[in-house]
């Protein structure tokens, strides 16, 4: 098998992971408003594909060209567009489809066409009070360059004014920042039935309130249009810039970022498609699609269920830890043992009370946090500021280059720096991706130490719908080496050193291949061997080439990928002991779990770290062990519980083929609700325990 065969295009690979979440909007036992909110979750995904994907193989093939240089990526340009047109047609079918299902169930999403007169009046009155103040056109001529004011978040109405078949042509903003997209239009009294209505069709019944006696004209049309822009940015590297300056530049750039994806209403008069095309300087290498009338599909990831409860899924309460319930503080907690936290399964605001209590604590010194998503208003940021105006010392280290939430980090970043917190940046040119907490306190005459490493963002609203796990841990061995990361963070170049922890850039390459190296040795001479990942994106090739290494001196090898795997399994001779699943479900599955065999003493850790070489070399990343054996066997059941998954899990084949895992003769099972069940056992257990300790006492 020829070298080129046995990876997969990142881009193709993350086009089929894109593939599964489009599953979930046509599977039929997917509660209906549910499967609604998948095309929403497709579409957002498509986007962001689109702003970093296409554009980054986009911005290849010019440079290439500017140099003389032949590569691929004409070719693979052509494919992604190709596979992404395959998967626009599948999901206007869908669509349609749950179109019909909602008015099964008399939910009724309508268009200015379909309303009743009284329907009508009302909708009028709407408008002119809580849409048009919103509401201001944009005259386009030859002269106006579209690129300066338009943006990619939003979809628009370009709207052609005629006159004496001249048309002159204007945009509208549709305002979703200020308005809902969905409205709720007012049905007649005893009429069981359910209307909604896009804002977007608010505004085409409407448009004669909007140009009539400032404009004439005979005829007056729109048609819907959204476009996408490269979200790449090049920031000044010069001396006297600082990074929050240069970011903030940066996000200008984005703003004024060209093209790379033009979508349009598929009856949109040509002549208006070539001046929008033209001004806009669409070129050869973007995406120009045609389609329905309606743009921004993200936002029906918040579609309301304004149906029975039985059209969404059944809520999970989020779970206690037991341990905490036994102390009176989180501290006794921690320091009695370890404590392991699986969101949203577990409540995030464990976590959100620590650095609360924290913040008053007499005993508690100092506090280091690193930042990467954070909520926009959140209880633990807030809980830091609290701290420094009860004198404790808090450091912040906030990756101001964390994709799509720069905004939102610059401005936390200068409302902590003016509450007294010391803001950190860390090096250019290292993202900082580890999920880290250390919390100095005096005990007894000494300094003890408590640390919180996690696979996912400090964020308290995705951690009720991201997978994750948080270890806490107070055992010098683990804390110590923390405190040596944030450090490291704040002075890459003093030399350091990491025993417990695998950390990125630092150590990363060579520990995974040890680790790797280690089952090949134990197959080779009989042992037990074996190795089980648990990973967002699979695409480095060091990795994969060590992973193939491992196949082929016969480690088995089992992989839980959700999104892009550039490996290729099942092949004879290279990779036919390695077998990858992805589950795409309710929840995104989001953690990074490492297993290794080792001869029957499994080591087990989590990591904030994809495969990736960018997560690899280019970025700071945590991996940290689980030492309790008590932990350990439970992240191991819950991978297991993984695998056994015969409803929402696909096997990742050379095909991308996302066929289901076939059930058989085995029994259903869906792993995440099968996960909640088991940690509420865990939780049940642990009480249970702690009740007849009490009485034994």
């Amino acid at each position: 098998m020829s070298t080129e065969k046995l990876y997969v295009e990142k881009e193709l690979s993350w086009l089929s992971f894109n593939e599964r979440v489009l599953q979930e909007a046509a599977d039929k036992s997917v509660p209906l408003i549910e499967r609604i909110r998948f095309l929403g979750i497709f579409s957002n995904n498509l986007d962001e594909f689109y702003k970093v994907r296409f554009s980054d193989v986009k911005r290849r093939i010019l440079i290439n060209q500017e140099r003389g240089r032949q590569d691929n990526s004409k070719r693979l340009l052509s494919k992604m567009q190709s596979k992404a047109m395959k998967l626009n047609l599948r999901f206007d079918e869908l669509y349609s489809e749950l179109l019909l299902e909602m008015a099964r169930r008399r939910i009724f999403l309508v268009n200015e066409a379909q309303l009743n007169e009284t329907q009508q009046q009302w909708l009028k009155k709407f408008f002119r009070k809580q849409v048009l103040p919103h509401i201001t056109p944009v005259v386009m001529h030859e002269d106006i360059n579209v690129l300066d004011f338009l943006k990619d978040e939003y979809a628009y109405l370009s709207v052609a004014l005629v006159k004496d078949n001249v048309s002159q042509y204007a945009l509208l903003e549709i305002p979703t920042d200020h308005l809902p997209r969905f409205v709720m239009v007012p049905e007649q009294k005893g009429k069981r039935r359910k209307t909604i209505i896009l804002l977007d069709n608010v505004i085409r019944y409407c448009l004669d309130d909007i140009f009539n006696g400032f404009f004439e004209y005979d005829e007056i049309n729109c048609y819907s249009m959204k476009m996408t822009r490269d979200a790449e940015y090049d920031l000044s590297h010069e001396v006297e810039h600082s990074l929050l300056e240069q970011m903030s530049e940066g996000l200008s750039q984005r703003l004024s970022a060209m093209p790379v994806r033009f979508v349009y209403e598929k009856d949109m008069p040509r002549e208006m498609l070539e001046f929008l095309c033209r001004k806009l300087e669409i070129s050869n290498y973007d995406s120009l699609i045609p389609g329905g009338r309606y743009h921004n599909f993200k936002d029906f990831i918040g579609f309301p269920n304004v149906g029975r409860d039985y059209l969404e899924n059944k809520p999970l309460p989020p779970l206690k830890s037991a341990v905490f319930e036994q102390y009176n503080n989180s501290f006794d907690a921690i320091s009695a043992e370890d404590v392991l936290l699986h969101y949203p399964y577990h409540t995030f605001d464990h976590v959100s009370e620590l650095v609360r209590q924290a913040s008053f604590d007499p005993k508690v010194l100092s506090i280091k946090i690193n930042i990467y998503r954070v909520a926009k208003d959140s209880k633990l940021m807030n809980s830091l500021i609290d701290a420094v105006n009860n004198g404790k010392k808090v450091t912040v280290v906030v990756e101001l280059q964390a994709r799509f939430d720069e905004q939102a980090n610059i401005l936390w970043s200068k409302r902590l720096t003016d509450a007294g917190v010391q803001v950190v940046f860390g090096a250019p040119g290292l993202k900082i991706h580890s999920k880290l907490l250390l919390i100095s306190r005096r005990e007894g005459g000494e300094i003890k130490r408590y640390a919180h490493i996690g696979t996912g963002n400090f964020h308290e609203k995705t951690a009720r719908i991201y997978t994750d796990y948080s270890l806490l841990t107070a055992k010098p061995e683990i804390t110590d080496e923390v405190r040596n990361v944030f450090g490291y963070i704040e002075n890459p170049y003093r030399p350091v050193a990491f025993h417990q922890l695998i950390v990125s850039p630092k150590n990363s390459r060579k520990r995974l291949y040890k680790l790797i190296d280690d089952e090949i040795e134990n197959a080779e001479l009989g042992n037990r061997s074996g190795i089980t990942l648990k990973i967002n994106n699979l695409v480095d090739k060091g990795l994969i080439n060590k992973l193939y290494q491992a196949s082929s001196a016969g480690v088995s090898i089992r992989m839980i990928i959700r999104g892009m795997c550039s490996l290729v399994p099942g092949v004879e001779g290279i990779s036919e002991n390695i077998k990858v699943i992805s589950v795409i479900d309710r929840f995104l599955e989001h953690p990074r779990v490492i297993i290794t065999e080792n001869n029957g003493e499994p080591k087990v850790f989590i990591s904030s770290a994809d495969w990736m070489t960018r997560n690899i070399e280019h970025r700071i990343e945590v991996a940290a062990p689980i030492n309790d054996n008590k932990l350990k066997q439970r992240i191991i059941d819950i991978m297991e519980l993984q695998f056994t998954d015969t409803v929402k899990a696909r096997w990742i084949d050379k095909e991308m083929s996302n066929s289901y895992v076939a059930r058989g003769n085995r029994r259903k099972v869906r792993s995440q609700i099968a996960t909640y069940e088991y940690i509420k056992q865990v939780e049940k257990q642990a009480r249970r325990l702690s009740e007849q300790t009490i009485e034994a006492s």
